[in-house]
């Protein structure tokens, strides 16, 4: 497996070599956030990479969201891009050392993006950022990409055994209004944090 490091990271977006980027906000995660009613919600996108969910998001009214992402590279462009976006509420740096708790975690190909090894890592790092009661929703690939290097996919079961002791499964299944090219191939998930152990 390549080394998958900042550097490779940077060298992706100032090459603009992100083929999982579609250039807009994800219908699937816009028809959520349009459902949210609390604008309060503290809200993260890890590995915000070119950021339209985040402009999404602030657009629709929220105005506690933080963007993050390894990546200087992507953290300039978004900047760039959106230059209405708080700038104090923009974090490049590493995920699993980030710190501060939410209400809500977006994930759009994060996943993916980290090495299998480290998966169970990242499942325990999302529970730790998240308060009582807070979610962790979003898509995930459902097949195996059989790739060196991003994006690492996987298979429902995959994420349902990471993932299943620390959560309530809300929602998880077959997204219907994926874009026409992953239609059949993304799932939807809503995963709601338990509290010592028990469903909430």
């Amino acid at each position: 497996m390549m080394n998958i490091n900042k550097s490779y990271w940077n060298k992706l977006y100032i090459n603009n070599a992100l083929g999982w980027d579609i250039g807009y906000a994800s219908p699937p995660i816009k028809q959520y956030i349009d459902q949210l009613i609390d604008k309060n919600l503290k809200i993260l996108i890890p590995g915000g990479g070119n950021g339209y969910e985040a402009d999404y998001i602030l657009k629709k009214g929220f105005k506690n969201i933080r963007y993050l992402d390894y990546s200087e590279s992507a953290v300039s462009s978004f900047k760039k891009k959106f230059p209405e976006f708080p700038a104090e509420q923009i974090f490049c740096e590493d995920f699993f050392e980030h710190q501060n708790h939410y209400d809500l975690i977006i994930e759009l190909a994060f996943f993916t993006s980290i090495i299998p090894e480290q998966r169970g890592l990242l499942a325990q790092k999302i529970f730790d950022l998240l308060n009582i009661g807070g979610k962790y929703v979003g898509l995930f690939f459902n097949h195996e990409f059989k790739l060196n290097e991003p994006p690492f996919g996987a298979i429902k079961e995959t994420y349902l055994e990471l993932l299943i002791d620390k959560f309530s499964v809300k929602t998880f299944g077959t997204s219907y209004n994926s874009i026409k090219p992953r239609a059949g191939r993304e799932l939807f998930f809503i995963f709601q944090k338990l509290e010592n152990g028990k469903y909430l």
